[in-house]
């Protein structure tokens, strides 16, 4: 089996080294990534620009490709004919922090793996809940052993038409997580504040910032799983109709 890996925390990010590696278990693995950052992007595709490929070396020698475009550019430019051989799986990550709730339509980790169910591949997102308070080096080894365990699973079973899979891993040793749990998007909390302050010319410029997002612990959802030490698995759909008001709104007089 053929495995893209990317992210989009940029080809040099640990996380993406630790899934490289644990992927390899499952298969041939080609990395396409953005040669930057481009967490909370979202669905970007790049139109009003060329977009530029290299060749990289990661830490432990492994080649990869590398690109100035968005992580969804990087899927879109393997699936489109840069990476020659057919590709059977899509796995982005692993982002440092969790992508649940709402976040989903932010996360570019995310919105790679949703690239790949717009080409037709099988998709997989996979972001690690580390701690707030956490300083240093991540430990990226749970994270990238699950992210294998999923990614095996779908090859072999196969994923719905249109779904892709976001999977959230506890910041435990693997032998210490409850098990997995296939969940429902929770409610992100989100403590977003707005800093207006002035250049050294006295204009206005403004920052978004405040504290860290929580969530709502409800059994059942992504972030009740991962605060009960559960890896998270949510199966997402691209079809975003809200199906339950189209009756009433078809009574509306247009």
């Amino acid at each position: 089996m053929h495995i893209l890996v990317t992210n989009d925390d940029g080809v040099t990010a640990p996380g993406l080294l630790a899934l490289v590696q644990e992927m390899r278990k499952a298969g041939q693995v080609t990395v396409l990534a953005p040669d930057r950052n481009w967490s909370a992007s979202g669905h970007v595709k790049t139109m009003d620009r060329p977009l530029r490929v290299k060749e990289v070396i990661l830490a432990d020698g492994t080649p990869a490709l590398a690109t100035d475009g968005a992580p969804s550019d990087s899927v879109a430019l393997a699936l489109l004919g840069v990476v020659k051989e057919k590709i059977d799986l899509v796995v982005s990550g692993i982002n440092p922090n969790e992508n649940i709730g709402h976040d989903v339509t932010y996360s570019g980790t995310v919105t790679a793996a949703m690239e790949a169910v717009i080409g037709c591949v099988p998709g997989i997102a996979v972001s690690l809940h580390s701690p707030e308070e956490r300083r240093g080096p991540l430990d990226y080894s749970t994270a990238a052993e699950v992210a294998r365990h999923v990614a095996e699973k779908v090859l072999a079973e196969g994923l719905p038409e249109g779904v892709l899979l976001n999977v959230n891993v506890p910041y435990l040793k693997m032998d210490e997580l409850k098990g997995f749990m296939v969940t429902r998007q929770g409610l992100r909390v989100y403590r977003d504040a707005l800093d207006a302050r002035k250049d050294p010319r006295g204009k206005p410029y403004y920052w978004i910032g405040g504290e860290a997002p929580t969530g709502i612990e409800e059994e059942g959802t992504d972030y009740g799983a991962l605060k009960a030490g559960y890896v998270s698995i949510t199966p997402l759909q691209l079809d975003l109709t809200a199906r339950d008001a189209m009756d009433g709104m078809r009574k509306w007089k247009w």
